[in-house]
Order: C-alpha cells, then sequence, then structure tokens
C-alpha cells in the first residue's frame, strides 16, 4: 500500500506508472462531499484523469454541485474489486469549478469524444459545469 500526503499548496502530487495506467484505463469513479449539515453524499460520476488532475461534469441542481459550492473539499476513489486482485486509487482533494472558457470547451470537447452518454445529451456553456479536481492527498494498492 503506497501513500503519499501534501499540503495543498505544495508541489503536485506524483502518481506512479501503474497507477496512472489504471486511471487511464478507467472511466467511473465514485465521488464524496459533505453538505452543509455535515452529511456524506457520494455518487458515481464519469472522469477524465489528465496531467494529475481529475475532472468530472455535474448539473446545477445537483446536491453534489451545491455541496461543493460549500465546500470544496472531495474525496473520490477509482477502484475495481474481485476475490482475486484489488485494485483502488484514493484521492483527497480541492475543487475548482469551471463554467465556460476555453478550458470548458477542452473538457467539453474531450468529454465528448469519450463518453457517449454527452453526445446523447449534449449541453453548453452555462448549462453544466465541469469540476476539476486537484489531489492533495492519495493512497492506492494492487497496482504494483
Amino acid at each position: 500500500m503506497k501513500s503519499i500526503n501534501r499540503k495543498q499548496n505544495e508541489q503536485k502530487i506524483k502518481f506512479s506508472d501503474n497507477e496512472i495506467k489504471f486511471l487511464l484505463g478507467n472511466e467511473g469513479c465514485r465521488i464524496a462531499t459533505v453538505s452543509p449539515d455535515n452529511t456524506p453524499h457520494i455518487t458515481p460520476v464519469s472522469y477524465i484523469f489528465e496531467d494529475g488532475f481529475f475532472y468530472f461534469a455535474t448539473d446545477y441542481n445537483t446536491r453534489k454541485y451545491k455541496n461543493l459550492k460549500t465546500n470544496p473539499n472531495v474525496a473520490l476513489v477509482v477502484d475495481i474489486y474481485s476475490s482475486v486482485n484489488n485494485r483502488a486509487v484514493i484521492v483527497q482533494g480541492k475543487v475548482t469549478i469551471i463554467e465556460q472558457g476555453k478550458e470548458f470547451q477542452k473538457l467539453y470537447d474531450n468529454f465528448n469524444t469519450r463518453f457517449e452518454w454527452v453526445r446523447i445529451d449534449p449541453w453548453n456553456e452555462g448549462q453544466a459545469p465541469f469540476i476539476r479536481v486537484n489531489p492533495y492527498k492519495k493512497i492506492s494498492w494492487g497496482l504494483d
């Protein structure tokens, strides 16, 4: 089991080659947020992992989005469990909400290319934001 901690303003977390391969080879994770009344909330999302950041889309009217607006701390897990080989990467991070501009368009294009659900139900700036997770702590196992 590997664990790396860092303060939020220090150098970006480094992911091992095996962790990167695992994260690039998956597309679903679970995001945990905390509501203003301190209630945990977890939801599955499709994600893209790029340059050490995780990205996912959400709707403005979701509990997840409302929680992130009041508390930018998040945890996520990408995992595969089996009776033989459990593998996972868990991170804690801070989020940035991306609602428009060049970064939004680049993310939208990447999501549109990768995920059929985006092509089936497209959206524009101002209709649903992207969330960038900047990890400040991670742990992984089963990836050596």
